[in-house]
């Protein structure tokens, strides 16, 4: 048998290689397998194992940098809709705008370093401001409240890895999830200090995670309904949707969902009110309103 290596990109033999893993860690003759697309954490024998070659994961990166791309294309189309309604309604319907506007601060908890980081370089890309902490999952609900008072941020999103064991019990048993308990307990914490809703807006959740519990919890957003996977940047469309919302409007949930590369059938939600603030007048350095461009991010 070929010798296993941590770091290493394999598929699964047992599945048909269906999906992509990154070996995190190997114990006896068990690998420790995260997703390199998708939020999953799964386990395998080494023997179950099959090493990508660099042709097939070329072919893959570039599958997967493609639905990416359309994922966000639709967002900018959107994005652009709002922008331009926000830019009406700002000036009365006058050609120039004096306005600024308040971005809403995202504090983005993320059990996978590699996933962070792909999801910090999506928050540059549309414009938002996100303050990105690698946290292992079981340590999110002792390390969230110091999180929430020093960072003080609109949005929090709560992910990392998760599966469902059937193994471990049924769909409704908390128990047989890797790590939903841990997200349900972050959510919790930070509904102790902030219970509103629409004054901290929550996404919560991985592959396969209890969807409800989280809800219940006290999550706006969360994965996932019918216990499928979630894409790796999915949680942070959520985020840009409601961060880039008027708070005067709601977000629906099909509206939060629909740019994302997993739509209702791995996320779902509440209505939840926008964060962002338009204020009057946007002054310049000598004091006198700017009648040319505001100082939004494109």
């Amino acid at each position: 048998m070929e010798r296993r290596v941590a770091g290493e990109l394999v598929t699964r033999k047992s599945y048909n290689h269906d999906l992509l893993f990154r070996i995190s860690s190997i114990t006896q003759e068990k690998a420790i397998l995260h997703g390199e697309d998708i939020r999953l954490e799964a386990d395998a024998p080494l023997d179950d194992l099959v090493k990508v070659e660099e042709r097939e994961l070329q072919n893959r990166r570039k599958e997967g940098k493609e639905k990416e791309e359309f994922s966000y294309r639709l967002f900018r189309q959107d994005y652009q809709l709002m922008k331009e309604k926000r830019d009406f309604q700002s000036t009365d319907g006058y050609q120039y705008a004096d306005y600024f506007q308040l971005p809403a601060k995202v504090l983005h908890l993320d059990g996978d370093p590699i996933y962070l980081r792909k999801c910090i370089a999506l928050y540059q890309r549309l414009g938002l401001q996100v303050h990105g902490v690698h946290v292992n999952e079981k340590e999110m609900p002792f390390q969230i409240v110091t999180l929430l008072e020093k960072i003080q941020p609109d949005i929090i999103v709560i992910t990392g890895h998760d599966s469902f064991s059937k193994s471990k019990g049924s769909k409704d048993d908390i128990r047989a999830y890797r790590h939903s308990k841990y997200f349900a307990e972050t959510v919790r914490e930070a509904r102790k200090r902030i219970p509103h809703l629409d004054q901290l807006v929550i996404f919560a959740g991985a592959c396969q995670s209890h969807f409800e519990s989280l809800i219940r919890a006290g999550a706006n957003f969360a994965s996932s309904p019918l216990r499928i996977n979630i894409h790796a940047l999915d949680p942070v469309y959520i985020a840009a949707k409601v961060a880039y919302t008027p708070f005067m409007e709601k977000v629906s949930v099909w509206d939060a969902l629909r740019n994302t590369l997993t739509g209702e059938k791995g996320m779902g939600g509440v209505e939840t009110r926008g964060l962002m603030r338009t204020g009057l007048p946007y002054l310049t350095e000598e004091g006198e309103p700017d009648s040319s461009e505001p100082p939004t991010k494109e």
